[in-house]
């Protein structure tokens, strides 16, 4: 304990926290109104557009490849270099999220995804090009942390599960599976509007600029959260962001303020001492970064790895460019029914069942798509199936994760996490290009089943956290 915390009587709750309780109380009584429908609205609108310029690069490779003679490693590196440097700007909004606080954090993102767009769409080369992936990647990589932390504050504990992993429903649901449709339409039908193939495939990333300058807009209306405002010994703002919400209207300026915290024994709140970021490896929240890491390490990067490479696989055997792009969209309607599907278990089964029988399932979906699709249809079933196991995979680590921190750390834990995901989605496409252009496709879904067969494994070694108030997971003091 340092000198500037005061001491606490023993066997009673700290100032912080009886405040952090009082905040979960307020939020429970607010239940999920309006006011946070439309928060989420704007939080799955950037995740969407998130996923939609993440998913780009796998789209346009068969067209690069024409284009400028490229091998598919050089197309996996650069959606490696986006992967990688999401790792950066992760890392960077987690120190942001739990030093200068979630809203923060969260509107950065865009702006510099923005920029790297245009990059993209202009770039003379290969060269110029990867510069505009790594841009990106840096706008991009806090998107969803921010936006499962933020979420994960703002709701009461009984929707908490389902609001949070919706996320995935507008990002790895709608995102992936409207993004190869949107590219098969910029880059078949629509390419001599677009100037043909040396163009086309530029507006398709200009586009993309447009709807997140939109959400820019929109995100001035979201609150700090209570529970950072507490942490930061700031009461009076904490009650103004519950009295907003309860009030069902983000842009209410002047709210009826209600005491949800109130000042004095029953609920008073002192400064703590500044984040300690080091907390999430050691200890206890060591061991629970550690399992769901990996966890998010073996999905994620399984999930990149088909993004990625599905195009070329299918081209391989023989499909047209617009082709594969049109039975990758439809595989990935696989993709918002499993969004969807953890949205609907996140507020009835445990975390830990969902995600064992989840990686079950998604390596069972992927030996099937190997050894049973011999044909379109099958490709199809066996394709969507799996992207089915993996959105619920996904989803319930974007529920699980913000659940296992303090308040005081709560977005650098979470980003953490995540960038587990992001580096397997760096290195894992090139690994399985190399396998695929080795083994072919029995090689590469191999590898994958492997992998999630991993992934049940270390979920047996995180806490549950299904049901419980945040503070009750991370103990806080």
């Amino acid at each position: 304990m340092s000198e500037s915390t005061p001491a606490v009587e023993v066997g009673k709750p700290s100032p912080i926290a009886r405040g952090q309780a009082a905040v979960s109380a307020a939020l429970d009584k607010i239940g999920f109104n309006r006011a946070h429908k439309f928060i989420l609205a704007m939080v799955l609108f950037g995740a969407f557009f998130d996923v939609m310029e993440e998913n780009a690069m796998g789209a346009v490779g068969p067209m690069l490849q024409e284009l400028w003679n490229i091998t598919t490693p050089e197309v996996a590196l650069l959606q490696t270099a986006t992967i990688l440097s999401m790792i950066a700007g992760k890392f960077v909004t987690g120190i942001l999220g739990d030093f200068k606080g979630r809203k923060f954090a969260l509107s950065v993102n865009l702006a510099v995804y923005c920029l790297g767009a245009l990059i993209c769409a202009l770039a003379p080369g290969y060269a110029v090009l990867l510069i505009g992936r790594i841009i990106v990647g840096i706008g991009l990589g806090g998107e969803i942390a921010a936006a499962i932390t933020i979420l994960s504050e703002l709701v009461a504990t009984k929707y908490r599960g389902s609001v949070v992993a919706s996320v995935n429903i507008g990002a790895g649901g709608l995102g992936n599976m409207l993004s190869f449709g949107f590219a098969a339409l910029i880059l078949g039908p629509m390419t001599n509007f677009f100037g043909g193939p040396e163009s086309s495939w530029r507006w398709m990333f200009g586009l993309l600029v447009l709807p997140a300058a939109m959400v820019m807009v929109y995100r001035r209306y979201l609150p700090e959260t209570p529970r950072f405002l507490l942490s930061q010994g700031d009461r009076d703002g904490a009650n103004r962001t519950l009295s907003i919400l309860a009030s069902a209207r983000l842009g209410n300026r002047h709210p009826v303020i209600t005491e949800y915290v109130p000042a004095g024994a029953d609920g008073s709140i002192v400064k703590p001492e500044r984040p300690r970021l080091t907390e999430v490896f050691r200890g206890e929240l060591l061991k629970r970064t550690a399992a769901i890491g990996v966890a998010s390490w073996m999905s994620f990067g399984a999930q990149s790895t088909v993004l990625v490479l599905m195009p070329v696989i299918l081209v391989g055997q023989g499909m047209s460019i617009t082709n594969s792009l049109v039975f990758t969209m439809i595989m990935n309607i696989g993709s918002f029914l499993g969004a969807v599907f953890a949205a609907w278990t996140a507020q009835r089964f445990r975390r830990r069942i969902v995600m064992t029988y989840g990686a079950i399932a998604a390596c069972a979906a992927a030996l099937a798509f190997v050894y049973l699709g011999t044909t379109p249809a099958l490709v199809l079933l066996f394709g969507g199936i799996f992207q089915f196991c993996v959105l619920l995979q996904n989803s319930t680590i974007f529920c699980w994760s913000p659940e296992l921190f303090p308040t005081r750390i709560r977005a650098f834990g979470t980003a953490v996490i995540a960038m587990q995901g992001n580096i397997a989605g760096a290195l894992v496409p090139l690994i399985g290009a190399i396998v695929y252009e080795i083994g072919g496709v029995t090689a590469l879904f191999t590898m994958i089943a492997a992998m999630y067969v991993i992934s049940a494994i270390v979920v047996r070694f995180a806490p549950e956290t299904f049901g419980l108030d945040l503070e009750e997971v991370s103990d806080e003091d």
